[in-house]
């Protein structure tokens, strides 16, 4: 993070704008929408800037910047066509450790002017840290478009209630009831420009919330758990209900499969926890129980966040059975499973229709007992199988395809870190693909695809076409697939 993203209080305060054209106005505007008492240093200046020194909203000194104007600003812009002058006011304002802004130039300023969006008193802003404006507008453009007008309205509604509340419940009690406030009918009112009918439900949701707290001695009262799945890693891929769940939740119990990119998008105060598994280790699925059973019995909203989907390989359903036991609310948010998501990732259509008539998921830790028999059906290359955690046992897997009747050039590809920038793709056959992910050195966690589809290529199925330039590109048939990779 090259910047602390601060907001300043500056009514009453003085600031200074040294430059006279149209930028110096859009600057002289925001620092007088913020109450500053703004002096503007040049010797002409924007009619808009000429208009508001008549009208005494601002003061206009018409002559060069010297040091001495600086005087005892809280804020100082430079926004001179002379990076000579705007050198100097960078400097000057350095020295005397007052934040300067140097328009367009990074290199100057010790502060810098975000896309702002104004929905006072709340604000969003949104920052490129200088390296993209035109980006971080486009940014604000969608967020703003996704904010009601009457925001501000409500932030003030609830403002103005805060004392009521602090008094009136729990610190626990009380983000639970704000968080019904912003997304339940009071705010609906609001919104709608009723305050008098938020006012009285705003009320009744308050008298309700006290009368919970106190059977609940304290306001704790029993908590809820969400099983959530993360998706293969990447955060963008998270579902937007996975995202709602992640700032409400206080503690969140993650697996060594979710991504610290993921962690980065739950609330910033929630408690997390580490509850990683280890190829066999015990007690540890246990451990979770407890402790799931633990924090909703304080009251607290605990988020599973598992790696993929909860209830494909990752043990939901166990603990769904441990939480209805203890009749411990529960909601399940199913995630992009990490097969859909490294197929994806490498462009492999898991049914393609000319290439599998079904997909199978695997558990890529095999049974040393399953009868070879039983691994015929994977073996048909017109059934696509996907091996879950299945580079430990890489050999072993081929080993008995091999023996079930999977040819030497039945197509495979294995996916690690897929959706992640250190993702890698190896494809090859039956024949070789042990080598393959040996000279990669290929490291957990990883996917293995069988099958026709595992040698698709888009490119080749349509005709040929050479796929553009750092793609990823796969040939027709197994045994002519280059250890490729998309990283």
């Amino acid at each position: 993070m090259d910047y602390l993203p601060v907001f300043l209080r500056l009514k009453q305060q003085p600031a200074v704008v040294v430059g006279g054209g149209a930028v110096a106005a859009r600057k002289v505007s925001a620092l007088l929408k913020a109450g500053a008492r703004v002096t503007v240093i040049a010797p002409e200046v924007h009619p808009q800037v000429a208009a508001q020194a008549a009208r005494g909203e601002l003061r206009h000194i018409a002559t060069a910047f010297s040091p001495l104007h600086l005087g005892d600003a809280v804020a100082v812009i430079a926004a001179t066509d002379d990076r000579a002058v705007n050198a100097a006011v960078s400097q000057a304002a350095q020295q005397r450790r007052i934040p300067v802004n140097v328009v367009d130039d990074a290199s100057l300023s010790t502060f810098i002017f975000p896309a702002i969006i104004d929905r006072s008193p709340l604000l969003v802003a949104v920052s490129s840290a200088g390296h993209a404006p035109v980006l971080a507008r486009r940014v604000r453009a969608q967020i703003e478009a996704l904010l009601p007008s009457r925001l501000g309205a409500l932030a003030r509604f609830m403002g103005e209630r805060r004392r009521a509340v602090q008094r009136a419940l729990g610190a626990l009690a009380r983000r639970r009831f704000w968080e019904r406030i912003a997304s339940g009918p009071v705010s609906v009112r609001v919104l709608a420009g009723d305050e008098s009918g938020a006012a009285q439900a705003f009320g009744r949701e308050l008298l309700t919330s006290r009368v919970i707290g106190a059977q609940a001695k304290g306001g704790s009262g029993l908590g809820e758990v969400y099983l959530i799945g993360a998706g293969p890693g990447d955060p963008d891929l998270l579902t937007l209900r996975a995202l709602q769940l992640l700032q409400q939740a206080d503690v969140i119990l993650y697996d060594r499969l979710v991504s610290r990119e993921v962690l980065e998008r739950a609330r910033r105060d929630a408690e997390l926890i580490f509850v990683g598994k280890t190829l066999g280790e015990h007690g540890q699925q246990e451990h979770i129980h407890e402790l799931l059973l633990h924090h909703a019995r304080a009251g607290k909203r605990v988020a599973r966040l598992k790696g993929g989907d909860p209830f494909v390989f990752g043990r939901g359903g166990e603990e769904l059975e441990v939480l209805a036991a203890h009749d411990i609310p529960c909601t399940v948010v199913p995630g992009i499973t990490a097969a859909l998501g490294a197929a994806a990732a490498a462009m492999l259509p898991l049914t393609h229709r000319r290439l599998a008539h079904s997909v199978t998921f695997v558990n890529g830790h095999p049974d040393a007992g399953t009868d070879f028999q039983d691994w015929r059906f994977f073996a048909d290359p017109q059934r696509t199988v996907v091996f879950y955690m299945g580079l430990g046992h890489l050999a072993e897997i081929v080993a008995r395809l091999r023996a079930a009747g999977a040819g030497p050039d039945h197509p495979a590809a294995l996916i690690a870190h897929a959706t992640l920038p250190a993702q890698q793709i190896v494809q090859g056959a039956l024949a070789d693909i042990v080598a393959r992910a040996h000279t990669r050195a290929l490291a957990p966690p990883a996917l293995l695809i069988v099958g026709n589809v595992a040698a698709f290529s888009a490119a080749a199925d349509a005709g040929g076409f050479p796929a553009a330039a750092g793609s990823f590109t796969a040939a027709a048939s197994a045994p002519a697939l280059a250890a490729g990779a998309l990283a």
